[in-house]
């Protein structure tokens, strides 16, 4: 299959630059599989194959792009979409600097994150892991809910400028088990993330989901009282919020646009805190990488804030065409961040739940709804919600309402740090509603941030 997706994108090429176009052509090709449960019981058990072509077509200033749906055995329909695009650069307004055309220095083809044994893992594969973890849990009362995704992906690229093509395929997974309580209407959650089939943990996430129920079934719920606190973020709050980092954050073409709470005069200087680095990370296989960018730069490990200090920005191609900057190899579908871990050893929940306590902590897991407020001072709002747990000084534990967190990600990750674990995982962000674009975050399985206000809290779950 590859070397037909080669020949074809080759072929493609061959007959832009026969009519005399620059185009880019990015090819995209998911095999994707889905198993949903509702109510205890499979409510969808699904599979797609879908190629996407897009064709980008410049002229000096004007650029167009065209998409379609299509087959490898389609070619005439693909060179009729280079039509396309090229008779819609004509008709362009031109834009106020001259895009690139991405210049592929050599043939790049990379599979090290491919792993057929995940892509293909069967149905009943499948169900036995659900099973499996949540043997025993269900009941009349307690309902099983939740996704098991998985798929290859496929990206390859080539241009009219150069002869190489880009080559990237992966195989993703990503786990999601929900336990509801029909009548308290409490959830609770585990989640996993997979770039290959034995990274996949059934006993991990039944761990995960027994702690949580223990609490869930048997302490007592209530409204918390506004106002401030210490609280632990899980991993998966952790990746979300990191993520809206790299919109409102270090993404160079948002700054410049006036959309982040970082400036260039912030660069070099510490705006976090000490305990904070974070890299984007093209090494990091559990992050489903690229290794080259799609304007053909070369990546490697890119420093963004190391230990409090921040580096510098991220600029896409375009980004860079645009306002005078240096691309640094991030026209990508996706980032790799990696967090850095701290000296905790707090590896599970049991380790945080066992923990000696010097103040009230309430654990939040999940951020839910995150929106931004305020992205020219990093404010976000959301909830929790799956599985936040009162840690009372007293060694008390309360199953607190869902509370609200409007909050400065200056702040979260600033001086209000107090530590981060040690132990580091891969959290899954992929969305299935697009193109499927496997996304994965490296992050401390915790981090206690002090002296955060709660700004809402519900008289109910």
């Amino acid at each position: 299959m590859k070397d037909r997706i080669l020949n074809t994108l080759d072929q493609l090429r061959r007959y832009a630059l026969s009519k005399g176009y620059s185009v880019s052509i990015y090819f995209q090709e998911e095999d994707s599989s889905l198993m949903r449960f509702a109510n205890s019981a499979i409510s969808l058990n699904t599979n797609e194959h879908l190629i996407r072509l897009n064709i980008t077509a410049c002229d000096g200033r004007k650029r167009a792009s065209y998409g379609m749906i299509t087959d490898l055995s389609r070619v005439e329909d693909m060179q009729r979409g280079v039509e396309t695009a090229a008779e819609m650069v004509k008709h362009s307004m031109p834009l106020t600097y001259e895009p690139t055309i991405p210049v592929f220095r050599e043939a790049f083809i990379d599979e090290r994150g491919y792993d057929p044994s995940l892509a293909e893992i069967s149905n009943a594969e499948k169900l036995a892991f659900f099973n499996r973890v949540v043997a025993d849990m269900e009941s009349d009362e307690i309902k099983l809910s939740g996704v098991f995704s998985n798929g290859a992906n496929t990206t390859a690229m080539v241009s009219t400028a150069t002869p190489h093509p880009l080559y990237i395929k992966t195989s993703d997974a990503q786990v999601s088990i929900v336990l509801a309580h029909q009548t308290l209407k409490w959830e609770i959650q585990s989640e996993q993330s997979a770039q290959k089939k034995d990274e996949l943990s059934a006993d991990a996430m039944r761990q995960e989901l027994l702690c949580l129920m223990s609490h869930y079934m048997h302490d007592t719920p209530q409204q918390l009282p506004l106002g401030v606190y210490d609280v632990v973020f899980g991993r998966a709050a952790i990746a979300e919020m990191l993520q809206f980092m790299s919109y409102i954050g270090i993404h160079g073409g948002l700054m410049k646009r006036g959309y982040s709470c970082l400036s260039k005069e912030d660069i070099g200087k510490k705006i976090f805190s000490e305990q904070f680095t974070l890299i984007d990370d093209p090494t990091r296989l559990e992050t489903f990488p690229f290794r080259r960018d799609l304007s053909g730069m070369t990546r490697q490990p890119f420093t963004l804030v190391e230990n409090g200090i921040f580096k510098g920005f991220i600029w896409m191609q375009d980004d860079a065409d645009e306002f005078g900057e240096q691309p640094t190899g991030h026209t990508i579908p996706h980032l790799s961040l990696s967090m850095a871990g701290g000296s905790q050893a707090v590896g599970s929940l049991e380790d945080l739940f066992n923990q000696p306590r010097d103040h009230d902590l309430l654990y939040i897991p999940f951020l839910h709804y995150m929106n931004i407020v305020n992205p020219s001072k990093g404010i976000l709002t959301s909830s929790s919600r799956f599985g936040a747990v009162l840690l009372k000084k007293d060694g008390q534990t309360i199953i607190p309402y869902n509370v609200r967190l409007t909050q400065s990600l200056l702040d979260i990750f600033g001086d209000k740090v107090d530590w981060l674990s040690a132990e580091t995982s891969a959290y899954n962000l992929s969305t299935s509603y697009d193109a499927r674009n496997p996304t994965a975050f490296i992050v401390p399985r915790f981090a206690r941030v002090n002296g955060l206000e709660i700004s809402h809290s519900n008289s109910s779950y």
